[in-house]
């Protein structure tokens, strides 16, 4: 079944644009975004595995030793767990956490409680992704312009400035989209690729014992050594295989196989030549162990590798920045965060987006992260725990869709499910006891945003029931109102509501002050489907309820952006259904006032939180795509 599962998903990114692009570009071009991440891990890794924090000596058998458990976790983390396994867990073809949560949601009885659990685990999943999306451009901007000091020390205090000068460029020139940078982006990270590998090389030829380390028993050995105390060290280890989680996020954009191919013959050969040759110059003088990425350059080229680290962090940068838009959408579009602005900034692609809100609180917090922390070695203690939380939540929702989907492959992917689970855990807990050290940030972080979402999710909710309560079904108005009717007014009058069944208030209000009808209503109900992409036969429905009135429903997928008016055209373009004329045809949008009552529903601050937002969100008319100049907004206040 798992094998059915990844062909279906090579045959669904085929369809989304793929079929004729060859693999080999495909290849490259997920090269230069989805493994940005996880390619600058060797700049602070191994440094920080060494740092005073832990309190290593880099003798032989330590050096081997986390070789060895930095090797290991690469293979089963993201060789096995995410390359091999979990990229088979497509959603439409559609990878990533939220996407792996509607999977998951899926298989389990609708408005159960343990599809609760499982939307409350996937949500704050994303919650911690957002952490990560603060800390990667920090740490990895950092741990590039430390370089600096090694080739001129007095420097040092110029670090932070020129950090925040090249993050707020970089936040800075995010309006003008990724199209024309982008493709840069591979042939940029293929140099870095090649360096990593060639710098490996040059420096294992002073010890080649170093690739002992791949032999378990040196990791078996550490942990045997230290104790207790090896699980601490963890926490450094985790930092190798940050960035996993974005190589299933990011499978939509480019495919399984791309993604699968370009890992295991070009980028995991490439990082452990890397982190084998940190470990030979270790072997040859543990005083490199300040910082044994940028020691191991030759002196003649140093300053050009500053340069390309630098370049490479950008983009590690720009591919969690762009996966917290892509997040961000499907969480609009599944109600968890409030409607925001969203421009599109790609004529051909539509996935490339851009959203001010999150870009803008995005860069201050990274900013204020660098201001804080003001190096990548302090900056490591607060990475991680956000990595470890996602990836177990990834863990427990994989397990779920197994069980429920894979009926053969299931008999040896749970066994594995569970072996994940431990070495997630151990991963969650090694950060965990850094909480005071700095871990403290992304646990508050994720924390604030996973209140949001849920205060978000459960207001819709309380909005929803509230206007259902004092509503008026539209079974029992319509013919009232049609034994005396009002003037009919020729031309169609959609009205937008979420409660289908009820009449909307701005039909009300419209009759109330214009006192007219027009010849043609609809009422048109908004939904959001489980899958990436709304089938054509679901895409909408249109039912009548007589003297010319029409329920009309429009679905989208959560990775697609609305557009309510090309939908309804389409739907004429292709016969049936009622004849919409852009220019003949009127939007009534209700636009409810929420007001917080006490002990109703939330507690006051929740209900303060929620109607703030409220009052902040992008009016759903601009989000669904719905022209300015044929719409009319009507007012309600609503108490929850």
């Amino acid at each position: 079944m798992a094998d059915t599962s990844s062909k279906a998903s090579d045959n669904a990114h085929a369809s989304h644009g793929h079929g004729r692009t060859g693999l080999l570009g495909l290849a490259v071009g997920a090269i230069g975004v989805v493994f940005g991440d996880i390619g600058t891990s060797p700049l602070y890794t191994l440094k920080e595995a060494f740092s005073p924090h832990y309190g290593l000596t880099a003798n032989h058998d330590t050096v081997l030793g986390i070789l060895s458990l930095v090797f290991w976790a690469l293979m089963i983390v993201v060789t096995l767990k995410y390359v091999t396994i979990i990229m088979r867990a497509d959603n439409e073809g559609e990878g990533g956490i939220m996407a792996l949560m509607a999977l998951a949601q899926r298989t389990l009885p609708r408005n159960s409680r343990s599809a609760y659990a499982v939307g409350i685990l996937g949500i704050f999943g994303a919650s911690l992704f957002f952490g990560d999306g603060v800390i990667t451009p920090a740490i990895t901007t950092l741990s590039a312009i430390e370089g600096i000091t090694i080739v001129a020390p007095k420097l040092h205090t110029w670090i932070v400035p020129i950090t925040l000068a090249v993050l707020v460029l970089l936040f800075g020139t995010q309006r003008y989209g990724t199209q024309r940078v982008g493709r840069v982006f591979g042939p940029v990270m293929l140099v870095w690729f090649v360096s990593l590998a060639a710098i490996g090389v040059m420096n294992i030829r002073h010890n080649p014992e170093v690739f002992h380390a791949i032999n378990p028993w040196w990791g078996m050995q550490f942990f045997m050594t230290h104790g207790t105390h090896a699980i601490f060290i963890l926490g450094a280890v985790v930092l190798a295989v940050t960035g996993g989680e974005a190589l299933y996020a990011d499978m939509g954009h480019f495919g399984a196989r791309p993604i699968r191919h370009a890992w295991y013959w070009f980028v995991l050969p490439a990082l452990m030549l890397n982190y084998m040759g940190q470990g030979s110059l270790l072997l040859l003088d543990p005083a490199m162990a300040r910082n044994p990425f940028y020691l191991g350059v030759p002196d003649w080229a140093r300053i050009p590798m500053i340069g390309l680290a630098t370049a490479a962090a950008v983009i590690a940068s720009q591919a969690v920045i762009t996966g917290a838009y892509s997040v961000a959408r499907q969480a609009m579009q599944l109600g968890y965060i409030p409607r925001m602005r969203i421009q599109h900034t790609s004529k051909d692609t539509i996935g490339q987006i851009y959203i001010p809100w999150i870009n803008w609180i995005l860069m201050l917090a990274v900013i204020a992260l660098v201001l804080m922390f003001r190096s990548s070695t302090a900056l490591a203690s607060a990475y991680g725990v956000s990595v470890s939380g996602t990836m177990l939540i990834d863990t427990l929702l994989l397990f779920l869709v197994a069980r429920a989907m894979w009926p053969k492959a299931r008999r040896w992917v749970l066994p594995l499910c569970i072996l994940f689970g431990i070495i997630d855990t151990a991963f969650l807990v090694a950060n965990g006891v850094k909480f005071l050290d700095g871990a403290w940030f992304p646990v508050v972080l994720a924390i604030v945003v996973f209140t949001v979402l849920r205060t978000w999710r459960r207001g819709r909710t309380l909005l929803y029931d509230e206007i259902v309560k004092d509503g008026i079904h539209i079974d029992t108005f319509l013919p009232g109102l049609m034994l005396a009717p009002p003037t009919r007014v020729p031309g169609t009058a959609i009205f937008l509501t979420g409660q289908s069944g009820i009449i909307p208030h701005a039909l009300l209000h419209n009759l109330k002050h214009n006192k007219v009808l027009h010849e043609t209503n609809v009422f048109l109900t908004v939904e959001t489907l489980n899958v990436p992409t709304a089938p054509k036969d679901k895409r909408l429905k249109m039912e009548p309820i007589g003297d010319d009135f029409y329920r009309v429903t429009v679905r989208f997928g959560f990775m697609e952006t609305p557009d309510v008016p090309l939908a309804l055209m389409r739907s004429c373009d292709a016969g049936g259904g009622i004849p919409f004329d852009p220019m003949d045809t009127t939007y009534f949008a209700s636009r409810e006032n929420v007001v917080a009552g006490r002990h109703r529903g939330m507690p006051i601050w929740r209900d303060r939180l929620f109607a703030f937002m409220h009052r902040n969100a992008a009016p759903a008319t601009g989000f669904f795509r719905i022209p300015g100049n044929r719409l009319v907004e009507l007012g309600a206040q609503v108490e929850i």
